[in-house]
């Protein structure tokens, strides 16, 4: 790798320091880098974008994010038809994703330069809404789709179909489809399995279900999943119907009503991740469930 470009998020690397030294190690060692200096913040809605493909120079080898896992997802999202892969700087907390430490940036822009490292590739998921039967919007996510609700404390009824097979019907604050890469996210904090990010599978989990008997389910990621959103049980003049929504990634969210359904399955395009360790995922689970 020779050609780079930076995306830093502002409210990491304060007053851009630690990108101005990468970019400086990458030409003092022969290499070419490019800047973007974003001032989107990690916890953006949907209408911020990290970086305009048409922004992105030819020929670029690799794309370095400085941040948390958070602005690495967004970053690949905005840039996925790239097929340029990424790599991640940690200055968030657990730093899944984002696996560089400040403290190593030296030692990672000599091994990117001089050829030293794997590419992992990570599945995505696709997400189309359809309301009375017409497409209304599509995305797509690294992490997880998430349905869920954006304003009143009441739960959301809603059917879940595989290969166009009735699975369940839920009454639960909404749920989670997840990616092998999303299930250290929300999908673990709601309980869920931790999986293998090498792994050809989706996990569901449901956000606190009202019965005793629902867990995670996990299913081949060539399955075929929809959500199917139900009339409101109360059906209140308070009840607002665009209360309900799903997000992709955490934002571009689109409001739902009772009738949207939700199809979601694996996408075409996956986010290619540089790795430079060579420690096992089994490892790397260990170190970052031991930090306190």
């Amino acid at each position: 790798m020779n050609r780079f470009f930076l995306i830093a998020n502002k409210d990491k690397d304060k007053d851009f320091i630690m990108t101005g030294k990468i970019k400086a190690l990458i030409e003092n060692m022969g290499g070419e880098c490019y800047i973007r200096k974003s001032d989107v913040p990690e916890n953006a809605s949907s209408k911020y974008s990290y970086t305009n493909p048409d922004e992105i120079p030819e020929n670029i080898d690799c794309i370095i994010v400085l941040g948390g896992d958070g602005t690495l997802i967004l970053a690949a999202r905005d840039l996925v038809r790239l097929d340029i892969p990424f790599i991640g700087v940690n200055f968030g907390n657990l730093g899944y994703l984002a696996e560089v430490e400040k403290q190593d940036i030296e030692e990672t822009i000599y091994k990117l330069i001089e050829g030293k490292y794997n590419i992992e590739s990570r599945i995505m998921l696709s997400g189309t809404v359809y309301r009375d039967g017409e497409e209304l919007k599509s995305n797509v996510a690294l992490n997880d789709i998430v349905v869920g609700r954006s304003g009143s404390l009441r739960v959301i009824d809603f059917n879940i179909y595989v290969d166009g097979i009735f699975l369940n019907q839920y009454t639960a604050d909404g749920i989670i489809i997840a990616t092998p890469t999303g299930s250290t996210a929300y999908n673990l904090s709601a309980g869920g399995p931790i999986v293998e990010p090498s792994a050809n599978i989706v996990v569901l989990t449901p956000v606190c279900a009202h019965t005793l008997n629902t867990r995670s389910v996990v299913l081949s990621a060539e399955s075929g999943i929809e959500i199917e959103i139900c009339e409101d049980r109360h059906n209140t003049a308070d009840c607002c119907d665009d209360e309900k929504i799903v997000s992709f990634d955490g934002n571009s969210n689109i409001k739902l009503i009772p009738g949207d359904r939700i199809k979601i399955s694996k996408s075409e395009l996956d986010t290619k991740i540089v790795k430079l360790s060579n420690k096992s995922f089994v490892e790397i689970l260990q170190k970052k469930m031991s930090i306190k």
